[in-house]
């Protein structure tokens, strides 16, 4: 009867719930954007930063503060031209380190900038926790949170425990990265994690001086994975010296250079 499977329904819901952790929200933040992607390379840090540079400079009322979620591969503190160890509050929580108007969270704030993080994966956990729960973000109508790449613990542990606005998917459109994109994708949607889409990065290298444009990693391999997964493009970014440049020097483009083509 279908009074039964329903009942059944509900009961395999039950069991597959029980063990899975409570989403809580980060106290004090409205929106949380997740930027992620399967294959590390890709620009995935680059993407998070310049997102929440624009975000912030397209509604100045808006305040917006940005996670670094890479435990062994902190990008942020460059990319932001942010050093130094954050202050605590009286109730023993890590204030953010503040630039271009967005406050900002790392394991690179924490450990020596050459230092590397060689731990399994129970502490990395540890420390995931520490980074969404132990921070005084204030009041944020977004945070953007810079995930690892791949599909494993950091990005379970994320998805589950907070609740999440979106997910960006960023990838090139090199086959063995959209692989990687197709499954990361994939995750988000067991999770219950909306994607609002992909951001296909690097598409294609136009020399400074003869203006010839060569498409390095392959010719709109993301917009066909987003028609596949019935996903937007969200934006379609050049392989460009000055977007790589500015990031490294901790002036990323978005603030640097706002009237600029990339």
């Amino acid at each position: 009867s279908s009074s039964g499977d329903e009942a059944l329904r509900d009961k395999r819901a039950r069991i597959l719930s029980r063990g899975l952790p409570k989403q809580k929200p980060i106290e004090g933040v409205k929106q949380v954007v997740v930027v992620a992607s399967g294959k590390g390379g890709v620009g995935k840090s680059t993407t998070a930063v310049n997102i929440a540079l624009a975000l912030a400079a397209n509604d100045s009322a808006k305040e917006v503060g940005l996670l670094d979620a890479d435990i062994y591969g902190p990008s942020i503190p460059k990319m932001m031209n942010l050093k130094g160890n954050p202050e605590l509050t009286p109730k023993n929580l890590m204030r953010p380190l503040k630039n271009y108007g967005i406050a900002c969270m790392s394991m690179g704030f924490l450990i020596e900038e050459t230092a590397p993080v060689v731990w399994r994966g129970l502490m990395v956990m540890s420390a995931v926790e520490k980074l969404l729960r132990q921070v005084d973000w204030g009041q944020l109508d977004y945070l953007v949170i810079d995930m690892p790449p791949g599909t494993g613990d950091v990005q379970l542990s994320v998805s589950q425990n907070i609740p999440i606005a979106g997910a960006v998917i960023v990838s090139t459109p090199q086959d063995v990265a959209l692989l990687d994109a197709h499954k990361g994708a994939e995750m988000f949607r067991k999770v219950h994690v909306p994607v609002l889409g992909l951001v296909q990065n690097m598409s294609v290298f136009q020399c400074p001086k003869c203006k010839h444009e060569t498409h390095i990693f392959g010719t709109d391999g993301v917009k066909d994975l987003a028609k596949t997964l019935g996903l937007d493009i969200l934006g379609d970014v050049p392989l460009h010296i000055n977007i790589r440049e500015t990031c490294d020097s901790g002036q990323p483009v978005v603030i640097s250079q706002p009237q600029s083509d990339a």
